[in-house]
Order: C-alpha cells, then sequence, then structure tokens
C-alpha cells in the first residue's frame, strides 16, 4: 500500500490532511510528540473524524493509520525512506525540531538508492513556510554538494493554503476518543505546483497552483480576515463564540464592508476574477456561522500581536484595498479593535496594551503595524480606536 507520513497528528493533521490521503489510498503515518494519542492510533489502526454542519453531523473512519513518535529517529527516517508523499502541521515554532528527521530521511533514501522524489506539502502557519523548512534542513545535511542536490532533486518541500477550519479538540473530547476529531467538511487544498518535484499525484482535495500567492492572500485576507474581525470586534461586543458575533447587527456590516474592501484589492494586485472572489465569500458565510465548531472569541482573537503585523490579515488586507483606490474604513474597525482587545487572561493582548501605556497608541500603530499615524490608514484607524474605546457604534 502507498505510504504517507504526516508531522503533526493534531487539528489540521489529523482532522485534514490525514483524512485526504487516506481517501487517496494511502496508510497515513503520523510523527507526533503525543505519546497517548500516538498508543491509541496504533492501538486502533483507525480514528474517527465527525464531520459538523450546525445540527447535522456525519461520521468517517480514517484508516488504516499508525504512529510513530518524534523521539524515534530511526522510525521516522525509515518510514520517510517508504513513503511517497507528505506532509507538516506541527506548528511554525516545531519546525526546527522535525528538520533533522526530515534531513535524516534525504539521507536514508539516498542510501537506498529510491530515485523516487519525496514531497512533502507544508501546511504551516507562516509566510513561505516551505521555504524558512528547506533552509532548517540543509543545516542538518552533510556538507558535500551531492547531499545538498539531493534535497533539491528529490524533495520538493511545497507550500499549501489550509481553509479547513478544525477547532482543537476540548479536554472533554479528549477524555471520550482521545483519536476522535470535530471538524467542517470542507476539502479544498490548494498547492504551490511550481514546488512539486515529478508529476502531481491524485490527492482528494489537492489543487495544484501556480502562482500560488493569490491564493494564500485570498485566504488571508478573506478567511483570517474575517475571523480575526470576529474576534477582535466580537470581544468589544461581548460575545464569546464566533458564531454569535457573526449575527450581531454592528459587526455584520462591518465584516461584509471589510471583505468587500478586500476583494477590491485582491482583484486589482493579481486579476483574479472578482465574481469568483464573492462566490468565494458567499461559501465562506455560512462556513462561519457553522454552530456545530463554536469557535471561542478568545481563540479567534489569539495572537494580536502577530494579527497587527503590516502584512498579515488586517493590515494587509487595508493596503490590497488601498493599492486598489479603495479607502479600508471598514478593514479599519478591525484594525482598531485589535488595537483595543485586552483580554485578561491573554498574555500577548496584555502585552499590547503595556506597550500602548509606554508608547501611545500611535507609537504602536508605526511600530508594531507599520502604518503611519498621519497617513490616510492612521487617520482611519486612530478615529475608530477612539471610537471602541468609547464604545461608539453609530457615530
Amino acid at each position: 500500500m502507498k505510504q504517507a507520513v504526516v508531522f503533526g497528528a493534531g487539528a489540521i493533521g489529523r482532522g485534514f490532511i490525514g483524512q485526504l490521503l487516506s481517501e487517496s489510498g494511502y496508510e497515513v503515518v503520523f510523527v507526533d510528540i503525543d505519546e497517548p494519542l500516538i498508543a491509541a492510533l496504533n492501538a486502533r489502526s483507525s480514528y474517527d473524524i465527525h464531520l459538523a454542519v450546525d445540527d447535522h453531523c456525519e461520521t468517517v473512519t480514517v484508516g488504516p493509520v499508525r504512529g510513530l513518535l518524534s523521539g524515534d529517529a530511526d522510525a521516522v527516517t525509515a518510514a520517510l525512506a517508504d513513503a511517497q508523499v507528505g506532509a507538516t502541521a506541527v506548528g511554525a515554532r516545531a519546525l526546527p525540531h522535525i528538520a533533522p528527521l526530515i534531513a535524516g530521511g534525504v539521507a536514508r533514501r539516498r542510501e537506498m538508492g529510491v530515485a523516487e522524489p519525496l514531497n512533502l506539502i507544508v501546511c504551516e502557519n507562516l509566510p513561505d513556510a516551505a521555504g524558512h523548512l528547506r533552509e532548517l534542513v540543509q543545516e542538518h545535511l552533510e556538507a558535500e554538494d551531492d547531499a545538498r542536490d539531493d534535497l533539491e532533486s528529490h524533495m520538493g518541500l511545497v507550500n499549501a493554503v489550509v481553509g479547513r477550519m478544525v477547532p482543537e479538540p476540548t479536554p472533554e473530547m479528549r477524555a471520550d476518543d482521545i483519536t476522535a476529531i470535530r471538524t467542517e467538511p470542507y476539502n479544498e487544498l490548494p498547492v504551490d505546483g511550481a514546488a512539486w518535484v515529478g508529476e502531481v499525484p491524485a490527492i482528494v482535495g489537492l489543487e495544484p497552483r501556480d502562482p500560488i500567492a493569490p491564493y494564500a492572500e485570498r485566504k488571508l485576507y478573506l478567511h483570517n480576515a474575517a475571523h480575526a474581525l470576529m474576534g477582535y470586534l466580537g470581544y468589544q461586543r461581548g460575545h464569546d463564540l464566533g458564531y454569535t458575533a457573526l449575527d450581531d447587527p454592528v459587526i455584520q456590516p462591518l465584516l461584509q464592508g471589510a471583505l468587500d474592501e478586500a476583494i477590491r484589492g485582491l482583484v486589482a494586485r493579481h486579476g483574479l476574477d472578482e465574481g469568483a472572489l464573492r462566490e468565494y465569500v458567499a461559501a465562506l458565510w455560512p462556513r462561519l456561522a457553522n454552530r456545530a465548531l463554536a469557535d471561542p472569541v478568545s481563540r479567534l482573537a489569539r495572537g494580536v500581536l502577530r494579527k497587527l503585523a503590516p502584512g498579515d490579515r488586517l493590515v494587509g488586507a487595508a493596503r490590497v484595498a488601498t493599492e486598489a483606490g479603495q479607502a479600508p474604513s471598514h478593514l479599519a474597525w478591525g484594525i482598531a479593535a485589535a488595537l483595543a482587545y485586552d483580554a485578561p487572561d491573554d498574555g500577548e493582548a496584555q502585552e499590547l496594551q503595556e506597550r500602548i501605556e509606554s508608547e501611545g497608541v500611535q507609537g504602536v500603530l508605526a511600530s508594531v503595524c507599520e502604518i503611519d499615524p498621519k497617513e490616510p490608514l492612521g487617520a482611519l484607524v486612530l478615529e475608530r480606536y477612539g471610537w471602541v474605546r468609547d464604545g461608539v457604534w453609530a457615530p
């Protein structure tokens, strides 16, 4: 049977990539540090995915699967030597820890004379995650040119745009069944077709795109931006769950206006079809409203400093809108609400507020968002920041 190695048996690895690969005829080998989870996967050789939309739920069994602990380098590199494809879904901070394992797999395939290339689909929330991972892997390869050449010619590290929403299992869900996971049915996975080495195999949901950048920005400036707006505006309006924030009569038009601004920006920057983008948003809206996923506002708002970065989902979307000659007045509400985000149990939110206290909001706007307070976008954000702080939603 064909074999796929997936680094990370968490929400995306188990809740998305594993299902696509299994349905495509692969035995899926998960590599993770979670000993109880790996033991349970090996005991059952399968796990259940609950595909949930509001009150409807369909259970799909994924198998055959098995698990390896990431500390067992010999077993992991042996699995990579036998694999036809793989993926990473470990989180950006864990990439340095799996890089030596991937390098070991490259070396082992070379020793065994495996001529078939191995492609790893890199499903990490990091700009050019595949390029970053390649640099990390190179650090662990032998210095000889042949070893480096092998990485270039026999391994594809392929950026992917992950759109499926997979909440982390709650402690109660994990206690009931440590292997099961709940998610939505959405299964499209655009990948960087130009980075794939050799022929792209038939994998359910896999969509090779060249260039990949327009699809990455479509997801970032529409899907991710929508989640951020729901998180920060939802917090300011007193909501606990994303889908209740979506129903808020104040938030709903702000979100619709922000996505419209981002659409116009994406059309101008990449020449994407406006009708297709509006269809994407129309399909996205009921997914955001999926009550079965019950995404907490606290999770949607997490990582506020990263989400306020100049190229990220809020400021980046506002910049592309500005490039199109569109005043990002609705996106500015999201940036302002993020700057005012002060959840007491969120360490990054508290760090943000400490910086605002010491630097002033104009200083943070410049240092974190790289927005000049005197430019038009800066003026829009500062005006709305004052309104948000005062609880004024209809100025």
